[in-house]
């Protein structure tokens, strides 16, 4: 069912005609279609995206900031990680 075009006319002058009209502008109409639904796999495929984008970009910003002394430890830190992950493949 189509949702009905409301009116846009002066605000009635009693405070209280006035105060329901202004409820009835700024809320949806509880008969009208509720939101969209999207699917978790386009919603989870955005929110990677989006996440890849801002990881990308601080990873830049947050390098310039860094000590040589924080970039080694974050490196040997990522090396760790991978060699950690490379062993448990190896057995798994």
């Amino acid at each position: 069912m189509p949702k009905p075009v409301k009116k846009k006319g002066n605000p009635p002058r009693d405070a209280n005609k006035s105060a329901r009209h202004m409820v009835d502008q700024s809320t949806p109409d509880p008969d009208s279609e509720g939101p969209a639904v999207i699917a978790p796999a386009a919603l989870s495929a955005y929110m990677s995206a989006l996440g890849r984008k801002g990881g990308t970009i601080g990873g830049k910003r947050r390098l310039v900031t860094m000590t040589q002394e924080e970039r080694s430890a974050a490196g040997l830190k990522a090396a760790k990680t991978r060699w950690k992950k490379a062993k448990a493949a190896k057995r798994g």
